[in-house]
């Protein structure tokens, strides 16, 4: 596996996925972030096991395909540390990671992209599409009345639906309620999802977000 990528390019999508990665794990897997390069499509994934997310980059020269997981933050503090507008050299090779950029060289240990664990998910029947002006109005809207930790899961979260032809957000922790609405643009059957709490806080971080309903 080898490519070579913009440092501005590489630190918006690697951020906001290692978002999702928590610093203390029970697994050592999951503190990495998977990196897969398919022709000149640089895919970065991370998971906590209840949410996960997706980030592609489009590289400017294609590169040597390969799969491989590295710390995500340890990958995050040396993109930041670079100065912008570098060329970040990535390659793998008996087993450990090297990112050089300039006269800067470091080197991460990896695991096998195939002990990376994915979060099961079927075909889609609704695809919703929304700006992120939206999204945030709509979080910001609802997402304070969550509950955290509650024993009632299913109260630590989002419930969107779409009824009527309009899209529903409501958020309780059981004391209180809030709602929010806004036309759902979308031809389907009435439908709705629980997206939870780390799953909310990380859409709001997002400057576009695709939301797939099965």
């Amino acid at each position: 596996m080898k490519f070579s990528i913009a440092r501005d390019a590489l630190v918006k999508p690697l951020n906001l996925v290692a978002g999702v990665v928590e610093r203390r794990q029970t697994l050592p897997i999951l503190s990495n972030v998977l990196l897969v390069l398919e022709d000149k499509t640089l895919s970065i994934t991370g998971t906590d096991l209840e949410v996960e997310m997706v980030g592609r980059v489009e590289l400017d020269a294609a590169g040597v395909d390969g799969e491989v997981t590295v710390p995500a933050r340890k990958l995050v503090d040396i993109c930041k540390s670079l100065p912008e507008g570098s060329t970040i050299e990535f390659s793998l090779e008996a087993g450990k990671a090297t990112v050089k950029a300039g006269r800067s060289r470091f080197t991460l240990s990896t695991l096998p992209a195939a002990d990376f664990p994915s979060v099961e998910g079927g075909a889609g029947s609704v695809a919703l599409s929304l700006g992120q002006s939206l999204v945030k109005q709509l979080i910001d809207g609802t997402a304070f009345a969550m509950a955290q930790q509650d024993v009632r899961y299913y109260l630590n979260g989002l419930y969107l639906e779409i009824l009527g032809g309009r899209l529903r957000v409501v958020a309780t922790d059981g004391h209180r309620l809030a709602l929010a609405t806004a036309p759902a643009l979308v031809e389907a059957a009435d439908t709705g999802i629980i997206i939870p709490r780390k799953g909310v806080l990380e859409l709001s971080r997002c400057s576009m977000v695709r939301r797939l309903w099965s």
